[in-house]
């Protein structure tokens, strides 16, 4: 099955969220990962031909990130 470049932004964000994840303290990666996961599978019944909203979402997801990556973070609740 081919992608889309949504679908490919969305999937790259993912993996980018997960690495972020792993640069954290290891007592709690597991709750970036577990954020993350959840964030996710909130749009997981989005249609995928709803493009504002996936969008919408996308560049929310990337502002979370930037947020959440930043060293001084050490845990989310």
């Amino acid at each position: 099955m081919r992608l889309s470049g949504l679908q490919k932004e969305v999937l790259a964000l993912y993996r980018t969220c997960l690495r972020e994840s792993r640069k954290k303290p290891a007592a709690t990666r597991s709750h970036f990962e577990a954020y993350a996961r959840t964030e996710f599978n909130k749009s997981v019944g989005l249609d995928k031909r709803d493009f504002g909203a996936i969008e919408f979402l996308v560049r929310k997801g990337r502002r979370q990130l930037e947020v959440y990556s930043a060293p001084g973070i050490k845990d989310i609740h």
